[in-house]
């Protein structure tokens, strides 16, 4: 694939992403994850023609919001990885985003983490409920939404927002921050749902 192509599938997933994020920012914090397909807007275009008033003019991809995840998967459980280790798509659809909220702690705040996941590693289920609860009880913590992106045999996106204070400017824009290797692992675990054959 020449570097325009990918420049241009980039910068089209870029672009879903950040309408992905402003639709669900709109609903406010404190709320479970959510999958979205991304599908060709000329597809959608020619399958749905009464959705064309609502689709983004001049925007390669549509991002379309899929059913709610079953209530016992929330953003820090095995269970996420569990069910998108059972999820496929169409061929219509060509890349998908997961937008989950998480607790980020500083760098400094890893000791006390290990001290509580230290007795528990012999088990992944309770060493993962420790993590949790030793990083949701931690003075430091902030909430954050984890947005990550991926096109079929194509360019991955992963962004974070910080939940914002109780005095920042409710009219500030939303601001996404990337950092180097964040979550390989989920960016990984959505390519994989590409990989896995379509359900009948």
């Amino acid at each position: 694939m020449s570097e325009e192509n990918v420049n241009g599938e980039t910068n089209a997933l870029a672009r879903c992403v950040r309408e992905v994020v402003e639709f669900v920012d709109a609903g406010g914090w404190d709320q479970p994850p959510q999958m979205f397909a991304l599908v060709p807007t000329e597809l959608l275009a020619a399958a749905e023609p009464n959705l064309l008033d609502q689709l983004l003019d001049g925007s390669e991809l549509t991002p379309v919001e899929q059913d709610p995840f079953p209530e016992d998967i929330d953003g820090g459980s095995r269970a996420l990885d569990e069910f998108l280790a059972t999820t496929s798509w169409p061929e219509s659809v060509v890349g998908c985003v997961l937008v989950q909220e998480i607790v980020v702690l500083p760098p400094e705040a890893e000791s006390d983490l290990d001290d509580a996941l230290a007795p528990l590693l012999y088990d992944r289920d309770a060493a993962d409920n420790a993590a949790r609860a030793a990083a949701e009880s931690h003075p430091d913590r902030r909430s954050a939404r984890l947005i990550a992106a991926v096109l079929r045999d194509g360019p991955s996106l992963c962004l974070m927002q910080l939940r914002p204070d109780d005095d920042s400017d409710p009219y500030a824009g939303i601001e996404l921050l990337t950092y180097e290797n964040l979550a390989p692992n989920l960016v990984g675990a959505l390519h994989a749902t590409f990989d896995a054959p379509e359900d009948d």
